[in-house]
């Protein structure tokens, strides 16, 4: 049987994969790559990633139905701080494609079998708290702006946002406490999922390594995670169904940037 482990990995011991340094231009191949992988079989992947424009309208439906209007931006912008967990079987289809492997859509939904599954999920649990923390958060700052009565439609609660001074600091103060949370969720998950699907090696020592690749290569990690945030943005436009086709392409690119930012533990054919 499986030794159940999560921070140690397999072999109850710490390792620490070796950081490359990359550039602009690594960050856009990944992209390119991702792009390939998505043209590769687009309607196995579209029909993957449907959950993103289905949970986007679900959440706006959910928020407004029930009377938690103030809490429908922070739960879309939100929705990006887990988008990682979502991508885990876009991470497997690039994996095995690049092993010369069968990369059909079925092997994206057997992740069960992963011996680093527990893992995965410690780190995705994380990704969970912190997103319910951004909503806590979110929900006091409307709190202390506005008071603790809900606007009573749509209309009312735009008025409020947009035509008063607290609406623009509510604005201000609030992408500002966003963005902390998206640096903090982007250092600690954009290599982390692929790592653990790789190698592995424990759910600390895959934080640890995004963290650690994260400051080595400053630049291109921000103009990927602004990449990202332009991308859900533009996505999410049309009733969140561009987000079928974004966020595949966004998925398989993470490998492809998990496998130029880390050193690979064997040579890749």
């Amino acid at each position: 049987m499986t030794t159940f482990h999560v921070l140690s990995g397999a072999n109850e011991s710490a390792v620490h994969p070796e950081i490359r340094k990359i550039g602009i231009a690594d960050v856009f191949d990944a992209l390119r790559r991702g792009f390939d992988d998505f043209r590769e079989k687009p309607s196995h992947y579209v029909f993957l990633c449907l959950i993103y424009p289905i949970a986007g309208v679900v959440l706006m439906t959910w928020s407004a139905g029930a009377n938690m209007l103030p809490l429908l931006y922070p739960l879309a912008s939100g929705f990006a701080l887990i988008g990682p967990v979502a991508a885990i079987g876009l991470y497997e289809i690039s994996r095995r494609r690049e092993l010369g492997m069968d990369a059909s859509w079925p092997h994206a939904l057997r992740l069960h079998r992963n011996p680093a599954i527990p893992s995965i999920l410690a780190v995705a649990a994380l990704l969970f708290v912190i997103f319910v923390v951004w909503l806590l958060v979110a929900q006091g700052l409307y709190v202390t702006m506005f008071g603790a009565t809900p606007p009573n439609s749509i209309a009312e609660f735009w008025n409020g946002v947009i035509g008063t001074e607290q609406g623009w600091n509510l604005i201000l103060v609030g992408n500002a406490i966003g963005f902390v949370f998206a640096v903090i969720v982007l250092s600690i998950s954009v290599i982390s999922f692929p790592l653990l699907l790789d190698r592995d090696v424990g759910a600390f020592t895959a934080i640890e390594t995004s963290v650690r690749a994260t400051l080595a290569n400053p630049v291109p990690v921000a103009l990927w995670g602004l990449i990202i945030a332009a991308g859900l943005v533009i996505g999410s436009i049309p009733v969140f169904v561009g987000l079928a086709v974004i966020m595949p392409i966004f998925g398989h690119a993470t490998w492809h940037l998990y496998r130029k930012l880390v050193e690979p533990a064997q040579p890749i054919r």
